[in-house]
């Protein structure tokens, strides 16, 4: 007994030891990603210095201020340099003035010096000569990392541009810093054990929103003109809502960005925005202050340098017309989706906006999106727990779990028979309560068990595609004007509201573009109606949103338009069409 009793204490031990030792490795791990980044940041600020002493009388502030059309001009004419240009931003965030009070960037691109020589030697100024790009981590530069914010993608560099990167360089573009994502990208806040919590810029206890959050936050603090981040639930669109900028969504297959690759070095960046979700697919766009901003980058992914390095792109170039027109639009709306009510002040920016669309001419209808609980459980979450999220688990063996991340985890972990279990138990209590219509943990969430029942998911998403676009056809609408989660949620919350992203989970399920334009700010009189919100039923789920987003005033409150598969530029247009209308109230 004795004998038995020490070889258990020996194993124990051991276990103790082991997992020790194993903690040691992934914070060394941590602690070398941290020492190259703060390195990467000391040699920008030298670069800046040098550049400084040569080029003492640049008007900074002038630069920074230029829109994107108009900085294109300048560079195009010659009248500012690239150099300039570049390194004005790089000292806007090296200089800790963006870095320090939002933790958005994850790793300068020394290379980017290396591509300002690059561009003198092209014969053709490309459309976005000149122009400094910041990029999302996980979009494949050579040389650099794609860490998705995981200890297990620390290991390997890139050994090759992703297309999107290419085709940036070729049309003249700089990519010049790579920002900060949420661990394995699945979630809507911005945080992660290795490089820690990025902030909103208008706000230090607001969340800057996810999964592009270090790209909302580098710009809308004025350290990037341009960036690029990708959305598969709403990772574009929620953190140009939280941060005040535009940002859009396309249709997926209209940009890709990872052919070319030899792949991906972390599994997981391969599978999280692309192989898995296929029957929902990920989608690349761009992020900016402006509609025109995005639409000059639509126009500059969209050429036959894209087509060609992925011949899977359609070759359709962008479709200026479309984009200039000022035909009168029939715009459908809705300011609720019936499924998670969102706060006042968003719903006050859909009726502000549907007045002002109405009286310049628009023709505004009615609609009302079909069977939002059943997208959201039976085909979204579905989607990505379809394995019970296993795949999703994997990510993090042997590496730290961010706090904001461990309610799902935690979720995914209860062996199936306790998940059941549980179903029982708590579907009289939530068809009663509604609580179905909000579910937090991912713990109910309905599995597929075989081939069979996954093709039979994927036919259920067509179908309701169909019948989605049968009644968008029936009411002759040309676009939808809806709202958008926000304002700013306080940092944390994301991961207690997973389900709260209904709003723009829906087109990413129809594979829709849909884009975020801001057109107010949260005002008292929002924060005392916020007061009186009961959302659904007044449960805890409701009252979590609003601890979420109270303490909100002056914070962005934007809109969501959407189009119909392959109209971007009709998208754009109707984007533009409520930002002018926005700024002329």
């Amino acid at each position: 007994t004795s004998a038995a009793l020490a070889l258990l204490g020996g194993s124990v031990a051991a276990l103790v030891v082991w997992k020790w030792l194993g903690r040691k490795r992934i914070q060394k791990k941590m602690e070398e990603a941290r020492k190259t980044q703060d390195e990467g940041m000391k040699k920008m600020a030298k670069a800046v210095q040098q550049f400084r002493e040569q080029v003492p009388s640049v008007q900074t502030d002038a630069i920074l201020s230029l829109p994107l059309l108009e900085l294109t001009g300048r560079l195009q004419e010659g009248s500012l340099s690239p150099r300039t240009v570049l390194y004005t931003y790089v000292e806007k965030v090296s200089a800790l003035e963006v870095t320090r009070q939002t933790n958005c960037l994850r790793h300068f691109i020394p290379e980017c010096e290396e591509q300002l020589q690059e561009i003198q030697r092209h014969k053709e100024k490309g459309l976005l000569y000149g122009i400094p790009v910041s990029i999302k981590d996980h979009i494949g530069h050579k040389g650099h990392l794609a860490t998705c914010g995981l200890v297990q993608c620390l290991g390997t560099l890139m050994e090759e541009d992703s297309v999107l990167v290419k085709v940036l360089k070729r049309q003249g573009a700089i990519p010049f810093a790579m920002t900060n994502v949420p661990q394995s990208l699945f979630s809507y806040d911005c945080s992660n054990p290795i490089f820690g919590q990025t902030l909103n810029p208008f706000n230090p206890q607001k969340s800057p929103g996810g999964s592009s959050g270090g790209e909302g936050a580098l710009i809308a603090g004025g350290g990037s003109i341009l960036g690029i981040g990708s959305d598969v639930a709403g990772s574009i669109r929620l953190p140009s809502s939280f941060c005040g900028l535009c940002g859009l969504k396309p249709t997926a297959e209209r940009l890709r960005w990872v052919l070319g690759l030899p792949f991906q070095p972390c599994s997981w960046s391969s599978l999280a925005e692309g192989a898995k979700y296929w029957a929902i697919p990920c989608a690349v766009g761009p992020m900016a202050r402006d509609v025109d901003s995005l639409a000059l980058c639509m126009k500059a992914l969209l050429c036959q340098e894209m087509f060609q390095l992925d011949p899977s792109v359609p070759p359709i170039p962008f479709n200026e017309e479309v984009y200039s027109s000022s035909t009168p639009l029939r715009v459908g709306y809705y300011d609720t989706d019936g499924y998670f009510p969102l706060p006042p002040c968003m719903r006050r920016a859909v009726k502000e906006t549907r007045r002002a669309l109405q009286a310049a001419g628009h023709q505004m209808v009615p609609f009302s999106p079909p069977r939002i609980p059943y997208v959201m459980t039976e085909l979204f979450l579905k989607t990505f727990f379809a394995d019970g999220g296993r795949a999703w688990l994997d990510v993090f063996t042997g590496d730290i779990v961010d706090p904001g991340l461990k309610p799902q985890v935690n979720s995914c972990k209860m062996p199936r028979l306790v998940k059941k279990l549980l179903a029982l138990l708590l579907k009289p209590l939530q068809f009663l309560l509604l609580l179905l219509l909000k579910l937090k943990d991912v713990a109910m969430i309905s599995t597929c068990r075989s081939v069979k029942e996954m093709w039979n998911h994927h036919h259920q998403i067509q179908v309701y595609r169909s019948q989605f676009i049968t009644r968008w056809k029936e009411l002759q609408l040309d676009v939808v004007l809806c709202p958008v989660l926000g304002p700013a949620f306080t940092t944390g919350y994301p991961g207690k509201l997973l389900t709260a992203i209904s709003s723009t989970m829906l087109y990413n399920v129809l594979n829709f573009p849909a884009g975020v334009v801001p057109v107010s700010t949260v005002t008292e009189a929002d924060e005392e109606e916020l007061k009186l919100y009961q959302g659904c039923c007044d449960d805890p789920w409701d009252q979590t949103l609003k601890q979420a987003v109270s303490g909100a005033v002056g914070m962005p409150v934007a809109v969501q338009c959407v189009a119909l598969p392959w109209q971007e530029e009709l998208c754009l247009r109707f984007m533009k069409e409520v930002e002018t209308l926005s700024r002329d109230k």
